[in-house]
């Protein structure tokens, strides 16, 4: 409840920000006199710019007349295809006044009547119409800056075609001087008016474009100033319509959050462990709604607002997405299907990541998955298991072959206790407290052997073939009594889970016995003294009871001499 009431005040709250800024907007309209309808206002203003398009036409009508009087008394014919240019454009200006005055008049659009025959759809100009707001603004940023560069590119230019027109009246003056023919002194003569104009043209072009340059650099404010003022104009303007937007975007997603929470405390079957296909429709269209409101309020907003730049930026931003993933529509569908649980990986069942067997605990955006023996949670996202294949398992499946703080023999002979198990690396101490660490992938490669459970333990021991009569009965029953009394006197009877003494062999120096004792996981840590413990017991029993423990031994054949055939022996024991 008291969260209900929480999320209720976070809309309040949103909603009086929101409240303000709108009503700042509104408040930039100048008000009008309450006394006058809106209705009467509108037709007074109406009736002034209709006045205004009659006096427009009727300017138009008698400029047109005085340029056809002009056009009827001159001669010429390129002053009369310039006075029909001229009047061409007077006609079309006349008849948009005219047009305008109609449609005014009657408040009806006139293009509606007109058959308009409908072109193909050209993208490059629909995006170029979408871009140009944005060039716009971008030049307005710099169009000081340009104007400046071009003022200063006119007084180069004009400087130098003064140069050019000073030279040529020069040298017309020098060759009119040094002229002995009339008729060529009357010709220079005559180019004289037109170089002169040349040159006041360059010189007053020279002069309008230096004072234009010197109003632009008096005009021109520190970089701080100039800095402030856009600050508080974007504040005013751009700043106050990205302030709405952010408002209208998070208050969406605020509302589309609480909803959530507010659908999953209502809606049975959300808090499962594992929800059901519907629980998951519902859950990703409500997300993917969310989104789409989101992105229309973005989108209503700037166009309330009429800032037709961010509208522009945010419109090709969205297409631009929309652009991108066009192609990843089939990844996208794939990874749906297994928020859904109806793909190729599904919550409950196991997969093998990284090399090491984990269990789906839950898909989303971001999938939770849990090795029981390893004690270790990853967070992938949602792409990773793309590609994967789960299963269901079985009660008692291993998920790791030790667990922390087991002793495990690898098969290059390592033993040690696992003191940090992960999916990257484990980590053994050995005896005497060295440690040893091995990548994960190389730590199951030496197929460890886990001591932790139970073990067993077999040693091989040998007596002398003199002993032959009793070795398969007496003193089988007799070694195997010594052991275990010997097994309860230093402590082990409790771990010790079985025990047997077996001849397994006459081989070629001794009789062949082998010990088999089996330990509980409790002895783990001390699995090579026991063997070394079985051995001396071994040996002890020997000594009781006098039994030869025979050394190896190598018989050497050798051929019998002719002059020694009488000889009793012919092999030699080394």
């Amino acid at each position: 409840m008291n969260r209900f009431v929480n999320c209720f005040l976070i809309i309040i709250i949103t909603l009086s920000l929101c409240l303000p800024v709108l009503a700042a907007i509104d408040s930039e309209v100048p008000s009008s006199d309450p006394g006058v309808s809106s209705k009467q206002r509108g037709m007074d203003n109406k009736l002034i710019m209709l006045s205004s398009l009659l006096e427009l036409q009727t300017s138009l009508k008698k400029r047109m007349e005085d340029i056809r009087t002009e056009m009827e008394k001159t001669s010429s014919v390129t002053e009369k295809s310039d006075f029909a240019e001229t009047l061409k454009k007077l006609d079309l200006q006349l008849a948009q006044a005219k047009r305008n005055f109609q449609e005014i008049a009657t408040g009806v659009d006139f293009s509606l009547f007109s058959d308009k025959k409908s072109g193909q759809f050209a993208w490059k100009e629909e995006l170029t119409s979408l871009v140009k707001p944005l060039i716009k603004e971008l030049k307005s940023l710099t169009d000081r800056a340009r104007q400046k560069s071009r003022l200063h590119e006119d007084v180069e230019k004009y400087r130098k075609m003064l140069a050019v027109a000073r030279d040529g009246r020069n040298q017309l003056t020098m060759l009119k001087s040094k002229a002995s023919n009339k008729e060529l002194q009357k010709t220079l003569q005559g180019l004289f008016p037109e170089w002169k104009s040349l040159e006041n043209q360059m010189s007053s072009k020279l002069q309008v474009a230096r004072l234009q340059l010197e109003q632009l650099k008096e005009d021109e404010t520190s970089f701080i100033e100039s800095s402030s003022r856009m600050i508080k104009n974007f504040f005013k303007t751009r700043g106050l319509y990205l302030f709405i937007v952010v408002l209208v975007v998070g208050g969406t997603l605020i509302i589309a959050r609480l909803g959530y929470n507010f659908m999953v405390k209502v809606v049975p079957g959300f808090k499962a462990s594992y929800r059901p296909f519907h629980i998951r429709l519902i859950d990703i269209l409500f997300r993917g709604f969310s989104l789409l409101f989101a992105i229309l309020g973005l989108i209503l907003a700037l166009y309330m607002v009429e800032d037709w730049v961010l509208l522009s930026l945010a419109i090709l931003f969205l297409l631009g997405i929309i652009w991108t993933i066009r192609k990843t529509i089939p990844k996208i569908w794939d990874q749906v299907r297994l928020m859904l649980n109806i793909g190729e990986v599904r919550e409950g069942e196991r997969i093998v990541l990284y090399g090491v067997p984990w269990l789906v605990e839950r898909i989303h955006f971001f999938s939770s998955l849990k090795n029981p023996d390893l004690e270790e949670d990853i967070r992938l996202p949602i792409n990773e298991l793309l590609g994967k294949v789960s299963r269901p398992f079985k009660k008692g499946e291993s998920w790791f072959p030790c667990r922390k703080n087991d002793w495990v023999i690898l098969a290059d002979g390592t033993r040690g206790k696992a003191v940090s198990l992960s999916h990257e690396m484990v980590k053994l101490v050995m005896r005497g407290g060295a440690h040893k660490t091995y990548q994960t992938d190389n730590f199951l490669a030496q197929s460890p052997l886990n001591l932790s459970t139970s073990f067993r333990i077999k040693e091989f021991f040998g007596l002398s073939y003199d002993l032959q009569d009793g070795v398969t009965n007496v003193m089988l029953t007799t070694l195997k009594s010594f052991i275990a009394e010997k097994i309860e006197e230093n402590g082990y009877k409790q771990s010790l889970l079985n025990l047997r003494v077996e001849f397994m062999q006459a081989g070629s120096s001794s009789l062949d016995i082998v010990v088999i004792a089996d330990f509980n996981g409790k002895e783990a840590p001390l699995y090579n003294r026991l063997r070394r413990s079985i051995q001396r017991w071994c040996v002890d029993c020997c000594s009781a009871n006098n039994w030869e423990i025979p050394f190896p031994q190598l018989t050497v054949h050798r051929p019998v001499p002719e002059d020694c055939e009488h000889t009793n022996s012919s092999n030699i024991i080394i």
